[in-house]
């Protein structure tokens, strides 16, 4: 196999793994991050790491964990190189208070709040396991813990969350 050949073979195996897992990376990338442009960023930075790695890649089977993997650190390496502007939005502009607008739907809203307000040692495996469909042998390899952490989380996550709902419903 000539060097052309290698290099078309390379580029039809990430084009296959990008369009299989393409959405899946940035589902997780905007849960962790909480934001869809980080989340396009992230993903996007993710799609150049692995093509640069794509190499190390050996078992096509594992290529998903593999991609979540890259997803998840490079969303650490956004966060660590960036410091975020905060806003506050209780002084927003009319125009900016626009922006915010959308279709109200309370109670999605609540619960998206709640999710997002939990720790992310809690939020990570629930979002993995709920949205993502990952097991707990999955989600404990990508994570790099044991079955048995992955499990205390995810009870801990939904009794966090149990708790917070009734609150709301109490307020």
């Amino acid at each position: 196999m000539n060097n052309s050949d290698a290099a078309n073979d390379r580029r039809k195996k990430f084009d296959r793994l990008v369009a299989v897992f393409h959405m899946d990376m940035y589902r997780y990338a905007a849960w962790l991050s909480r934001d869809k442009s980080i989340a396009e960023d992230v993903v996007q930075e993710a799609l150049l790491r692995a093509w640069k790695s794509l190499d190390a890649l050996r078992d096509d089977a594992a290529a998903k964990q593999w991609l979540l993997t890259i997803v998840r650190r490079e969303n650490a390496r956004y966060f660590e190189r960036r410091r975020l502007e905060t806003v506050d939005i209780d002084n927003l502009t009319a125009s900016q208070s626009a922006l915010l607008a959308e279709a109200p739907n309370e109670e999605l809203n609540d619960l998206r709040e709640a999710i997002y307000g939990l720790e992310d040692d809690y939020r990570e495996p629930l979002v993995l396991q709920v949205l993502m469909g990952y097991s707990t042998n999955e989600i404990a390899e990508l994570m790099g813990l044991k079955q048995g952490a992955v499990l205390t989380r995810l009870h801990r996550a939904r009794l966090k969350l149990k708790d917070e709902v009734a609150q709301e419903g109490l307020s």
